[in-house]
This record gives structure tokens, C-alpha cells and sequence, in this order.
């Protein structure tokens, strides 16, 4: 999916250029992200239209950068790497949760990969910017939820992946319980000071855990906010 010729007039167009693109996607490469699809879908990818116009020359630095509210869009590197991950298991990934939406860009991202994304954000602002702004860049296959993010979207479970973009500091139960048997649940893990990613892949009799990267995201809260 690609945004539309309409989408493309907004704010930043210079920032689109293919060459900028693809020396993020070189970057990425370099770095050790294989996954050819999420390469693919991170160079299609409009970055800069999720970004406040102060920043969008910034827009294809791999770093993170704030969207108000005291969060941020996370660094592509990080996006890739998460998304890489939830894709990586032995279940094929059709339908997968996304708990903070934040801006949307990772939701873009998810929403090229997979039949349906239903993605989560408790702050209202948020929920009500990425809602508007997706479906006018032509991701429509999404789902949008204004709830707390510790207890998922059960009414649409299972899910075959589920990827948080925020660090709680434990793993919310309600989120493994709504897996499907075979899917993987990607988190960051820790407190303010020391998070590390991780991954859970649900079996038959329980739960498989690997611990990977240390990141650093905002932390997970609990509840909703404006």
C-alpha cells in the first residue's frame, strides 16, 4: 500500500525522494535486518508525513523523534528489527495486534505485511491523528482502538502476532493469553533505566522466552488519556 497522489502534496513532499529511501534501507541492511519484505515496506514508507513539519528534514535519520504527548516515533532500525521479529516464527502472521499506535508509523509499516493490523493507543489525540491520517495515505486494512493497552483487544483475539511499542515492567498476562498457538508476542521489557526486547512464542503447554536487544522506549501506562 502507498499513499495516494492526494497524501503526497502534504507537508515535507521533498523528503520523499528515493535516494533518501534507500540509504536508510542501505543502513538498515548494514545493520543485520535481512527481512526483504520489511525492507521493502520501510522505504515505501512516507516517514516524514508522521512527523511534525519542524522535523520532517530529520525524517530518514535512523534515530527517534518526538510526536508531542511525551512519546515517540521510534528510530527505523527499532521498527524493523520489532517487525522483523513478529513476522519470524512459524506461524504465518495474517492478523496481528499492535499495542500503541502512537503516530502510526509503525502501524503503516505492519499494515503492508500482514491481511489486517488492529492496533491500540490510549491517548485520544493520538488514536484520533493516526485514524485520520492512515486511511488519507491509503492504509486501510486497520483497526483502531482507544483503550488501555495492558489489556489488548480481546474481542478480536487470537492474534497471530502482537508487537508493543512500549515497556511495561512485566509482561502483561492479558496480552500472552490472547495469542494463537504459534504466535509471538514482541515486547520491550524493563523500567526506565534498563529494558531489554522480548519474545514470546506461544506452544501447546505454555510459553517458549528468549531475551534479545536492550532498547529503550517510553514506559507502558496503564488506563487512557487525552
Amino acid at each position: 500500500m502507498n499513499p495516494t497522489s492526494a497524501a503526497r502534496t502534504r507537508a515535507g513532499v521533498g523528503m520523499t525522494s528515493q535516494r533518501t529511501r534507500r540509504r536508510l534501507v542501505r543502513r538498515l541492511r548494514e545493520r543485520g535486518i535481512a527481512h526483504a519484505a520489511v525492507l521493502a515496506a520501510i522505504e515505501n514508507t512516507p516517514r516524514h508525513l508522521f512527523l511534525d513539519e519542524a522535523l520532517a528534514h530529520q525524517a530518514y535519520d535512523d534515530t527517534p523523534l518526538p510526536i508531542g504527548r511525551n512519546q515517540t516515533i521510534s528510530q527505523p532500525f527499532v521498527v524493523a528489527r520489532m517487525t522483523e521479529l513478529a513476522l519470524g516464527g512459524g506461524l504465518p502472521v495474517k492478523k496481528i495486534l499492535e499495542i500503541g499506535t502512537g503516530c502510526g508509523y509503525q502501524t503503516a509499516i505492519l499494515s503492508q505485511l500482514v491481511d489486517w493490523v488492529f492496533t491500540v493507543e490510549r491517548i485520544d489525540a493520538l488514536h484520533r491523528a493516526a485514524k485520520t491520517l492512515l486511511p488519507e495515505l491509503g492504509y486501510r486494512n486497520v483497526s483502531y482502538f482507544n483503550a488501555d493497552g495492558y489489556q489488548g483487544w480481546p474481542s478480536n483475539q487470537p492474534f497471530d502476532a502482537i508487537l508493543v511499542t512500549a515497556a511495561p515492567a512485566a509482561t502483561p498476562p492479558e496480552l500472552l493469553a490472547q495469542l494463537a498457538v504459534g504466535g509471538r508476542l514482541v515486547i520491550p521489557v524493563g523500567g526506565r533505566d534498563l529494558q531489554h526486547l522480548r519474545i514470546f512464542t506461544r506452544r501447546a503447554g505454555g510459553f517458549d522466552e528468549q531475551t534479545l536487544d536492550a532498547v529503550r522506549f517510553v514506559p507502558m501506562l496503564d488506563g487512557r488519556a487525552r
